[in-house]
């Protein structure tokens, strides 16, 4: 059984919360630069090479206040057509995702990054607004050690309090019990504490063993998960509500075209529709799992023959190179792809963008990219996952995960020339993650009643997979 940590004020070191690559790597000017950029300065050079946008419209979105979805991270594909039309096309959006580890320093005395950026900006000013229970600050997890424990590290540094790090995986034994609404965590000693607030970075099936709603503030909460974070069915419907929302403002959530309630046996027809290339994917799974790439019949065969432990399905256009991307209603969208190294190959690459809610609105907190294991080439060869999966992500047994770092690409002096992309990219992958926050968070706030109960005659209207539904804690 994996111990609890107890971290301590004035203790962080950064050697335990960086990959070695980023500790002493430097921020590129241009990003640099978009990190120190305010609302005001992004919205004029966003109109401006957008006039169709509504500059009012794009002001109250930047500076919306979450109610349930506080830390969010985009990944998003830089995709172009035959004509040369770019934009950043979102693949998901992560509550409680990764990206701190990976960030260089902003400023040379900058020792705590983004950790600092996070809670001193986002997760304090939100229990000051709280009527919390009385109980210790806490740190929940099943993954990304590295990560967590550096908000722990800083967290305990900011508050000058100690913080518990729990493990929290599935499928083992618990430390962490609901006692009277409140989160308890079990000592080694037989005691219980109650927690007043918890960071959350549980990602694996995280309402199976986290209640959704609770009186302890959980940044971010099961809630936001199951409304989109780690439900990529309820994201796209999220989705879909909220460009009908903003429909006339300019402003729109870009996605690959998507087909959501598919049950396994469909799935070859709507593969046929995308013209025998898609991506399918079980809309619960994370950290590259559940996601098939299909480029060949044999592709598809082999997922076929797999048991899944899931009854829905979505399937998406596969966004490739031109001569094999699917063709959509959309039209037909292929990779930019890094810049052609040396020996002449390029490589698709997707970017990671963290942003965090704050009482002054939203702002990015870290970015990074990361690229597949072989270039791009005009034709597709037997693995199209070696060529279109980025995720770094590798699972080598239950509940063990290794990260594949030689594929990250960090946004310092070295890598980020190689993306291609420049200032106005950056802030078009910005505004991308925050209308896909929100779009998610609106979604959280439909599925919570007046008395703060979690609707769930609504969620199973919306999302009827009984395999999830069985795995609810409500």
């Amino acid at each position: 059984m994996r111990k609890i940590e107890l971290f301590e004020p004035n203790n962080f070191e950064a050697e335990r919360h960086f990959y070695p690559k980023a500790l002493n790597s430097q921020l590129h000017a241009m990003v640099s630069h978009f990190f120190n950029l305010d609302h005001e300065r992004i919205i004029q050079r966003y109109v401006h090479l957008n006039p169709k946008v509504q500059p009012e419209v794009l002001k109250n979105l930047l500076t919306y206040q979450s109610k349930y979805f506080f830390w969010g991270g985009s990944d998003l594909f830089y995709v172009t057509t035959q004509q040369g039309n770019r934009k950043m096309v979102v693949l998901e959006t992560n509550s409680c995702p990764s990206g701190q580890k990976s960030m260089p320093p902003r400023t040379d005395d900058d020792e705590h990054r983004g950790y600092k950026y996070l809670i001193e900006r986002s997760f304090l000013p939100l229990l000051k607004k709280k009527r919390l229970p009385k109980g210790a600050l806490a740190v929940i997890y099943d993954k990304n050690y590295m990560e967590v424990s550096g908000y722990a590290s800083t967290l305990a540094d900011l508050t000058q309090e100690e913080v518990y790090l729990i493990p929290h995986f599935h499928g083992e034994n618990q430390h962490l019990s609901s006692r009277e609404d409140v989160l308890t965590v079990r000592l080694e000693s037989g005691e219980h504490i109650p927690i007043r607030a918890a960071i959350r970075y549980v990602t694996q099936k995280p309402w199976n063993r986290l209640p959704v709603t609770s009186k302890t503030f959980i940044y971010n909460s099961t809630l936001v998960c199951l409304s989109g974070g780690r439900n990529k069915l309820v994201a796209n419907k999220a989705y879909e509500l909220f460009n009908s929302e903003l429909s006339g403002s300019g402003l729109k959530i870009h996605v690959p075209e998507t087909i959501k309630d598919v049950s396994k046996l469909e799935i070859p027809l709507w593969v046929q529709k995308f013209g025998g290339k898609a991506v399918i994917k079980i809309p619960y799974s994370n950290a590259g799992q559940g996601v098939f790439t299909i480029t060949h019949p044999e592709e598809l065969d082999r997922f076929m023959e797999q048991d899944h432990p899931y009854d829905q399905f979505i399937v998406q256009s596969l966004i490739g190179h031109y001569n094999w991307s699917s063709v959509s209603d959309h039209g037909r969208y292929f990779h930019v792809g890094t810049v052609p190294n040396k020996k002449g190959n390029i490589f698709i690459a997707d970017i990671r963008m963290m942003i965090y809610s704050s009482p002054e609105g939203f702002f990015p907190c870290a970015t990074y990219a990361r690229r597949a294991r072989k270039p791009l080439e005009p034709k597709m060869g037997d693995n199209s996952w070696e060529v279109l999966g980025t995720n770094l992500s590798k699972k080598v047994a239950e509940n063990q995960w290794d990260s594949e770092t030689s594929r990250l690409m960090l946004m310092d002096r070295k890598d980020f020339n190689a993306l291609g992309i420049g200032i106005d990219d950056l802030i078009e992958a910005y505004i991308q993650t925050v209308l896909t926050v929100i779009a998610i968070d609106k979604m959280a706030q439909n599925l919570i009643n007046k008395k703060g109960q979690f609707r769930m005659k609504l969620f199973r209207s919306l999302d009827h997979d009984e395999a999830l539904l069985r795995e609810i804690m409500e």
